[in-house]
């Protein structure tokens, strides 16, 4: 049975790891029915951190996706992860969802990983509303997270609701209500227990002027989205609830601010509103832009642009976004963007140009398939099993009408790890298994060595140790591993012009050509190698020029000279070449250009290009010094440092390879009370006793 489009709702928990996504998700499924108890994170008995690793650890590793009612609309829920190393999850959820409910602590407000997430939902013009957790919590502060959210994330944020009271139950005022600033009226919850209603009740005369204060500063921020509210209140009328909430409605789809509620998760205070407002004010699949790509028809001419409205009648496209491995065929998680999908059709791949099979279609309950369904509609979230090729950020489509979706793209990874089995035998299993879990995890790289070894790739010392787990624990599989290793890349250190030449009998025929480039490192390119052609018209045939930088995309897909490591911020343009007519064919072109490449790498100096990481720590002001001693001792350079109520906040910047073993060292400095966050940010050159290392 398909669903209603305008009553979907496909939307996603974002947060900092620990600020209660998992426990928000919970206390959600809870309260709509759809399960009977409340799991706990602790427990390791919630639906969504069902894998053995997630529950040891009580961290969210992979997105789960769940459905559920709730009232008027159906939700299909992504709960993603918090930590940074699993960061690629949150960015492929964000890409196919169309509205995000961001966690945020009420004791830790905006931290690093908040920031992050924040930025992709923009990236992706995310619609958002906020629900600050944890005011139950010593050293919750309402105003202060709300102030850092307009601060640090440059956001608009709207309290639709208030707090009364903060802090556990033996401060002198605790949490315990919260107040609706929409219909004016206090919302008591009944903490702790297992039950989904909640009661609606005046405010008190004591909180009623701190209310209307609020609500007030609500109202302002209002009046420019609605004209109907604006009149209202110049005549002095009273403005009903769903005025405002129209308001909230508009101005939070067109990414103008963002309703904020609070409450605490854990004791089952002030979820049901969060599922209110999803149903309110965030879209549904007809409430967002419809989506573009490209055509692919006809390949001898430039695409052209195509869209897809979220429309049954339109013709059918979707997006892979995971891909979960199974002994009985592969799960593939597809946004369905338009058109209708029906079990037992074929579907076109337009990127790999290959036809697969939909065998059949679920609906998906966390990582389990749930409910069959025969077909399934625009707007929705559906498993797909029987696609062989496909896998994350690939488009299926209609094979009448084929249309190329962007892709996701994921970022570089960071640190490596050599492995080798123990047996040949082992070898085989551990190659078929790496290739499983790539197909699920696009941020797993895998590079088998002629030595037996296997250096796996991946985004940081957390998601190696995964890797390393799961391939012992899940896959029984009798390997060796070896200390993980920095993913250094590599560059030239100034522009140089050469010309790569053919002079070559090759089967009894004398082969001739000759190609210049310049090649100039290009710090700025977020491009690895950027290929340009400044060629003179006419100069050079299209076929031979075509062939020339055919070869140079290959030479720059390889490695550098130093440790051949993949090279990056290289910039290579072609100037000019030479052919005649009797010597000169595509082949001679494609040795002219890798003889050219090859001796603009010797030319132009070796630069080694180490991976720099962001890091956010948070610590009590008694132990700042020490921490900042250890890091200048790391190469770190402070970006900033400022004050958050008791606690010192550090932005620093410092080679990876200095940070192995920091989760501890940062322990261990602070007697356990600081917490540091590692990030990806940049590449830059290397100092020269690294380099040193790698030469012989």
């Amino acid at each position: 049975m398909s669903r209603q489009i305008e009553t979907l709702r496909n939307i996603g928990i974002i947060a900092h790891i620990d600020a209660g996504k998992t426990t928000v998700t919970e206390r959600m499924l809870f309260l709509s029915g759809a399960k009977h108890r409340m799991g706990f994170v602790d427990d390791g008995t919630t639906d969504t951190d069902s894998d053995k690793e997630e529950q040891e650890r009580g961290i969210t590793i992979y997105a789960a996706c769940v459905t559920f009612p709730w009232k008027n609309v159906t939700i299909n829920l992504l709960d993603t992860p918090g930590h940074v190393d699993f960061t690629a999850e949150v960015e492929r959820c964000l890409r196919v969802l169309d509205g995000a409910v961001v966690v945020f602590s009420a004791r830790e407000g905006v931290e690093a990983q908040s920031e992050t997430v924040w930025r992709q939902a923009d990236k992706y013009k995310v619609p958002r509303i906020a629900f600050i957790n944890k005011l139950d919590r010593e050293g919750a502060d309402f105003e202060s997270v709300v102030d850092e959210m307009g601060k640090r994330l440059g956001a608009n944020p709207v309290p639709i609701q208030i707090p009364v009271g903060q802090g556990p139950p033996h401060v002198a005022n605790p949490f315990r209500g919260v107040i609706d600033l929409i219909d004016m009226q206090l919302l008591v919850f009944p903490f702790d227990k297992d039950e989904r209603n909640y009661e609606r009740q005046p405010i008190p005369e004591e909180l009623l002027a701190d209310a209307e204060v609020w609500r007030e500063t609500m109202l302002e921020k209002l009046y420019n989205y609605s004209n109907e509210l604006m009149e209202l209140a110049l005549a002095e009328q009273p403005i009903p609830a769903d005025v405002i909430r129209r308001a909230l409605r508009t101005a939070t789809l067109h990414l103008e601010l963002q309703p904020v509620l609070c409450g605490s998760a854990l004791h089952g205070v002030g979820v049901q509103p969060v599922l209110d407002a999803v149903e309110y004010y965030l879209p549904s699949p007809l409430d967002v832009p419809p989506v573009e790509g490209e055509s692919v028809a006809d390949k001898k001419k430039a695409p052209s642009k195509l869209k897809r409205s979220a429309d049954s009648e339109e013709p059918f496209c979707g997006l892979v976004f995971k891909v979960l491995p199974a002994k009985t065929g592969d799960v593939h998680w597809v946004r369905v963007y338009s058109g209708r999908l029906k079990s037992n059709s074929r579907v076109l791949n337009p990127g790999k140009d290959v036809k697969e099979n939909v065998a059949q279609l679920w609906h998906i309950h966390a990582t389990k398939k749930e409910e069959q369904v025969d077909h399934v509609e625009a707007g929705d979230i559906v498993g797909i099993i029987g696609l062989r090729t496909s896998v994350t950020g690939d488009t299926i489509c209609d094979t009448r009408e084929p249309i190329l979706l962007e892709s996701i793209k994921f970022p570089e990874t960071v640190i490596s790890m050599a492995i080798e089995p123990e047996s040949s035998t082992e070898r085989k299993k551990l190659l078929d298994t790496l290739d499983m879990l790539k197909r699920q995890d696009p941020t797993l790289a895998v590079q088998p060595s002629e030595t037996g070894q296997t250096l796996i790739a991946g985004m940081g010392e957390l998601h190696l140790e995964v890797i390393k787990n799961r391939l012992l624990r899940d896959f029984n599989l009798n390997i060796k591993f070896h200390k993980p290793q920095v993913s250094y890349r590599e560059s030239i250190a100034r522009a140089v012009e050469v010309t790569g030449e053919c002079h070559r009998m090759i089967a009894g025929q004398q082969l001739f050509a000759k190609l210049t480039l310049r090649m100039e490192p290009a710090p700025q390119s977020t491009i690895p190698v950027m290929l340009l052609a400044e060629v003179p018209p006419d100069s050079l045939p299209g076929e031979f020029l075509t062939a020339a930088l055919d070869e140079l995309r290959g030479c720059g897909e390889g490695g550098g000279r130093i440790a051949g490591y993949p090279l990056m911020k290289l910039k290579v343009t072609a100037l000019r070449g030479e052919w005649n007519a009797e010597q000169t064919d595509e082949r001679a072109m494609k040795i002219a250009a890798a003889d050219a490449f090859e001796k603009g790498l010797e030319q132009g100096g070796k630069v080694l290009l180490e991976p720099i990481m962001k890091l956010d720590i948070i610590t009590p002001e008694d132990y700042l010094g020490d921490i900042v001693g250890d890091l200048q001792q790391r190469r770190a350079l402070i970006a900033k440092t400022e004050s958050r109520g008791k606690m010192m906040a550090i932005e620093a910047h410092a080679p990876l390879r200095e940070l192995f073993g920091y989760s501890s060292a940062i322990r261990s400095l602070s007697q356990g009370r600081a917490g540091a966050s590692i990030e990806p940010l940049k590449y830059d050159a290397a100092p020269a006793d690294v380099l040193k290392q790698f030469e012989i």
